[in-house]
Formats: structure tokens, sequence, C-alpha cells
């Protein structure tokens, strides 16, 4: 089988330069045509455009060439099969050098051979079968069957022992006439059935047909009956069924993310089409190399996420497009791949509005992908309890990966972190996914420290380009999911301005969202469902409540999304206002250097514990009263307990993620961590050094400027 020479590209030459056409001196117009030869159409033409040159096919000038030296100006040349070397032809019949010619060649038969790949006269490797009065049978491969007679035998041959057989006949019916023989020396040729190669996306157009298809294994499922590989090319992927024997896995030599060739015949499915596989094996070396390239190259232009216009007018996101693209496109690729896709969020309104946004536009495209059920194998949404990646949520992660991959033969997942995982905070728990391969992206607007992008596919997070907190991961969430999947805008449209207040959001951007869904949302409205979205959140815990969330934020029936918000927002505030009438009077002030408020509350010992609000949603609320009371007044709040503490503010010009460095360094044995945005965080330490860091936190508070 000749291939084709890759210097020349298979013409043979060489294009080294152009020269003009001498016939038409560079103009690519003939300068005499006989009129009396030409047709009415031709005739029409000549009159409209003129005449082309008939040498240099109209261009005015001809390729200057130089014939290959690879293949000879052949264009293609043949390759031993032994040893890879290249041939001028065949050699006594066959695809080998001299060299290689001089031993003998035993062909060993792939699975998806028949007698037609079989020659009279040739070697051929076989395995003992069964032993009949009249005598052996042979298998060639899993599918064919031969017979080496008796009369044939000089030695007793035993079940399961291999051996050599020279096809000696092929008789009528395809029976064949095989003698067994003794070869000291040999070369092995893997001989499979020469078919053409079909792209996925065309294998609808050859039910019926035995072909080749050529790919990457994407995932490995086995059944109680066969295994199935799905095999995904440039194109697409297909779902591909080998049958060893019941729940037995077929072809163990063959693992996800291989290279391979499998041959066999499509037929059509209920929910598509199926490749029942006759032979598969590895692929390596160049060919492996091209495909990769092709299907890489593909998967780019794929994954290219759509341009879109975004929903407001915002300096800070056209200077995070890039960034958002990147993400997007991450998120695409993933989808097409089938690679899992694990969205982990933040467990509150923004961050449940930022993932709900990215859930709504990929799910349509998994189930596209993977099947009406690809949602429940390639894709989960998770809360984070804490606002950054913790690592108790990566080895939960971890473990239900290592489980899929196991049980499903899937490949881990890309975590797609929202509302968090722009911190040194995040840092452990990504070292440990990236020990396991696992790629994640962050769309977050936490203040963000340098170190988390290592471990990073992408990275948005407004600080990176002058914005500020004000930019919500709701916000940025939704134009992403606008850009994977432009169709869902419609649906997603109310969620910028549910996370806009949810979180406070003082930003230019946040009064244009909430603005644009005004006609259906009043600001009530809009507060009623963050709240409900809160409330929730905290006793759902890890789970991701989706229907009910899907109802909150009002993807159902609108009447059920009423009555229930109206329900949980009632159940809410009676709840928080148990709680204030309780913690109000525990509360202590005093006025700082700054002239800011300190309002100082102990929610340890001042506050119903293990219930709703938890101790930061009960600082805010505190805060939030005391700021009423105190209007235009800078306000600084701490809510603390045993070991931490909450802070929240306003007029005052903080960087909380900077003091919580400072803490540290500062203060020896306090153990303090911690950050959020610039004026609204929390803060971490050991129990007994508690005194000690509050009373370093409040000099700090004071020592800052107020607006």
């Amino acid at each position: 089988m000749s291939e084709k020479c890759e210097k020349c590209d298979g013409r043979g030459y060489n294009v080294v330069g152009t020269k003009k056409c001498p016939e038409c001196k560079g103009e690519g117009k003939s300068k005499s045509v006989d009129l009396m030869k030409l047709s009415e159409k031709e005739v029409s033409n000549f009159l409209r455009n003129g005449s082309s040159c008939s040498k240099c096919k109209g261009k005015g000038e001809l390729e200057m060439r130089d014939e290959c030296m690879a293949c000879s100006g052949k264009g293609a040349f043949y390759k031993c099969k032994v040893c890879g070397v290249a041939v001028d032809g065949l050699f006594n019949g066959e695809e080998v050098c001299p060299s290689c010619a001089k031993k003998q060649i035993v062909y060993k038969l792939d699975d998806s051979c028949d007698i037609n790949e079989m020659d009279v006269g040739k070697l051929y490797h076989a395995v003992v079968r069964n032993i009949a009065d009249f005598g052996v049978f042979v298998d060639l491969n899993s599918n064919m069957t031969g017979l080496i007679h008796s009369s044939n035998m000089k030695d007793k041959l035993e079940v399961g022992e291999a051996v050599i057989v020279n096809l000696k006949e092929i008789k009528q019916r395809g029976k064949m006439d095989l003698v067994p023989v003794k070869v000291k020396e040999y070369e092995t040729i893997g001989l499979e059935k020469s078919l053409p190669v079909i792209l996925t996306s065309e294998l609808p157009n050859h039910v019926g047909r035995t072909l080749k298809v050529e790919g990457e294994i994407i995932q490995i499922k086995q059944t109680a009956g066969p295994t199935i590989f799905t095999i995904a090319d440039e194109t697409g992927q297909v779902s591909s069924a080998a049958f060893a024997s019941a729940g037995e896995r077929a072809y163990p030599e063959i693992e996800s993310d291989m290279i391979v060739s499998a041959i066999g015949e499509i037929t059509s499915r209920r929910d598509g089409i199926q490749l029942e596989i006759k032979g598969m094996k590895q692929l390596s070396g160049p060919r492996e190399i091209d495909i990769r390239k092709r299907i890489e190259s593909a998967l780019d232009k794929r994954a290219e996420p759509h341009e879109i216009e975004f929903m407001v007018k915002s300096e800070v996101l056209e200077k995070l497009r890039p960034a958002m693209k990147e993400v997007a496109k991450v998120i695409r690729k993933a989808i097409i791949t089938s690679t899992p896709i694990l969205l982990r969020h933040h467990a509150d309104a923004d961050g449940m509005t930022a993932a709900v946004a990215i859930e709504r536009a990929i799910l349509p495209l998994i189930r596209e992908v993977n099947g009406s059920d690809g949602e429940y194998h390639f894709y989960k949404r998770a809360p984070s309890k804490a606002p950054f990646y913790e690592v108790t949520d990566v080895v939960r992660d971890i473990n239900y990966a290592l489980e899929d991959v196991a049980r499903h033969g899937q490949r881990m997942p890309l975590v797609v972190n929202v509302d968090n995982g722009s911190t040194l905070e995040d840092v452990p728990a990504m070292k440990q996914a990236q020990v396991y391969g696992i790629e994640m992206v962050v769309v977050d607007h936490h203040h963000p420290d340098a170190e988390v992008d290592q471990y990073l596919e992408a990275h948005v997070n407004p600080a990176h380009v002058g914005g500020d907190f004000g930019m919500t991961a709701g916000m940025l969430c939704t134009e992403v999911a606008r850009m994977i999947n432009p169709e869902v805008e419609a649906e997603i449209k109310h969620l910028p301005a549910v996370a806009a207040v949810g979180d406070r959001s003082e930003a230019d951007e946040a009064k244009v969202y909430i603005d644009m869904v005004s006609d259906q949302y009043s600001l009530q409205d809009l507060k009623n469902i963050a709240l409900a979205l809160d409330f929730e959140a905290y006793w759902l815990k890890f789970n991701s409540g989706k229907g009910i969330i899907d109802d909150i934020l009002n993807f159902g029936d609108t009447k059920i999304h009423k009555n229930l918000v109206k329900l949980l927002c009632e159940q809410a505030n009676g709840m928080i206002g148990e709680q204030l009438e309780v913690c109000m009077s525990h509360v202590k002030s005093q006025e700082l250097p700054n002239t800011a408020i300190l309002n100082v509350l102990d929610v340890e010992n001042y506050a119903h514990k293990f219930t709703f609000p938890a101790p930061g949603k009960t600082s805010g609320e505190v805060h939030d009263r005391i700021c009423r009371k105190f209007e235009g007044k800078p306000i600084i709040t701490i809510g603390y307990g045993p070991d931490f503490a909450v802070i929240r503010s306003k007029g005052v010009k903080m960087n909380i993620p900077v003091m919580v460095r400072e803490l540290h360094d500062e203060i020896k044995g306090g153990g303090v961590n911690g950050g959020g945005h610039l004026v609204v965080g929390s803060i971490k330490f050991v129990e007994g050094m508690r005194s000690e860091v509050l009373s370093k936190l409040v000099e700090k508070v004071g020592s800052v400027d107020v607006e």
C-alpha cells in the first residue's frame, strides 16, 4: 500500500517560485479566439469577461517546479511492512524491502478480516480451537475458523496451541485447506481489512455498511452485555459496542484517551447510530500524532464561543471579554469532548445565580452531545458553604470523580468555580485537584491573589482590569453563559439583577441590570428572590437543590414560584426578626479614631446557633439595621465567635485581604487567615488568640480612611 509523500503533499513536485506566463504576457487573457468553436454559453462569457489564457488558466503566471527528491517525482512511495523504510515498489509481490524479503512473513489477521484478505500460498498465525477425528479446527481471528485436515497433519496439536498455517487452497463456499508449517525465523505483519475511514458526522449515511473509524477513546462503559466505547474524531463522536462475553471487558488493552482505529458495521438505534466493532487497535507514531492534531484543531474551532454584545455597556466587561471568552471556550470544549463538568459555587444568592446561569447554558449542549440523559452522567452542581474552594470540597470531588472513572470509564472532570476560587484560601484544594490532572476555571469577584493562576486554565475577575466586587459573579456568569449558548438569554436575563440585589452591589452596571427586568420584577421582588435563595441555601447544605432553586428563580410554574418565594421570605424574615430581637441588645458600639462607628457582637453567646440566619448573615442583618439608624455615617460591624470574625462595613476604605496578611505576620501563633472583598470579609484564627487578634483588628479598622 503506497503512502502519500509528505514533502510534496502527493504532488511529486515542490513549487519554488512563479514566472510571467509567456503566452499572455502576464495578462491572463487569450490573445485570439475562434468564436466558431465556442458554445453559446462560452461566447456569452467571452463577450462579458473576455477569454482566459489556456496556458495559465487566467492567472497570468506559471509555477516554477522542482521534482520532489523524497519520492522521485512519484508523489507517493511504498513503505516496507516490516521495517518501515521507503521502497521503490513491490518486491516479489510484497510491500517489503529486499532485506526483509529474505525473511519469511507470517500474517496476523485483525478481527475485521475475512477470507477476502487472504491469499493462497501465504502464511498465517492461528490458534487451535478444537480437535475432531477428521482434523483440527483453528481460529485465524475471532470471526474466522479454518480446518487442518488430518491428511495434512504430521505432528499432534493441542487445544489452545499457537500454530502457523499455509493457505493451500480456498474451496467452494469459502472453505479453507490449511497446512501447518514450522518456520524458524519469520517476521509477523498485522493485516486488517482495507476500508475507507469515515468521519463520525457522516456515519448516519452508511447504516448497514462495514467501515473504519479513527479517533480518540473518550469513555469506556462496561454493561451486563457488551463494552461500550465512545470514539470521538474531529467532527463528533459515536457509541461503539464490542462483545467478548456477557459482562466481560472487551479489548482490555484499550484505555481512555488512546487513539484507535475501529472497524465495524454501522447499525441504527432508537436514540441514534452505533458502531458494532469487529476489530479495534491502538494507533501510535505519525498516525496518532496526525489524528490528535486534527481533533485538536477541529475542537478549537468548534469550541470558539459566540460573539455577543453585552447586556449592559460596561468598560469593565469589555476589558474582561478576552478572559470571559477563554472560560467559555474551555467549558464548550469540555462539553464537546464529553468531559464531565463539576460546577462549584458559593452557597448564597450571587453564587447560585452565577452557577444557574452557566447551568442553563450548558445542559442543552450536554444533552445534544451525550443524549437525553447526558446531564446525569456529565454534569454536577455542588454548593460550597465557604466563599472559597475548601479541602472538604475537593476531597469529595476527587472521590466522586475517581468512582466515575472506575465505574464508567469517564475522564476526570473540569471544575468550574464561580463566586469563589480567586484567593490563597483556594490554593490547598487546587493543589490536590492538580495532582489528579483536574482542570479548573474560575469566575469570581473576590479580591484575587496572583498565586492561584498557576492552577487555572482561565480566570475571570474584575480586579484584574481595575474593577471591583460590585461586578458580581452572577453578572459575569450570565454574560459568559451567553457566550457559551446565546439561546438562553431570555430565560436567564433576570439573574444578574437578583445577584446584584443579593450581593448589595452599588456598581453602575447593577442598576442597569435591575432596570432591564423592572417590567417583570420589582426591586422588592428581586430582594425576595435573593432572600429565598439564601434561606434555602442554608437548609440545603451541600445539596444543589436543583428543582427548588429553579422554582425560586422562576424557571418553572410562575404560580409555584410566587407562592414559594412568598412562603420562604415569611419564614426567613420571621427567623431573622427573632435573631435580631435577641442579639441587638448585646451589640456594643464605640466611635473609632477615624470617626467610624464600630459595632461588635459575640454571635457565639448572644445569637441562636445551628439555625438560620447563620453568623455571617446575622452580622449582616445587624449591620444593616445599624446603618439605617446612623444613615450617612461610616459604620463597621464585627460579629465574632470563638475562632472567627465576620466583618461588614459601609463608608470605610478598607482592604480586608491586606489586613488578613498583616495580622498573620504580626500575630505570631495566631493562625490568622481569611479574606473576601475589600470591605466585606471574614477572618479565622486559633481560639486561644482571639483577644489579641480582635484587638489588633479593631486597631487596624480604626486607622483606615473613611468616605
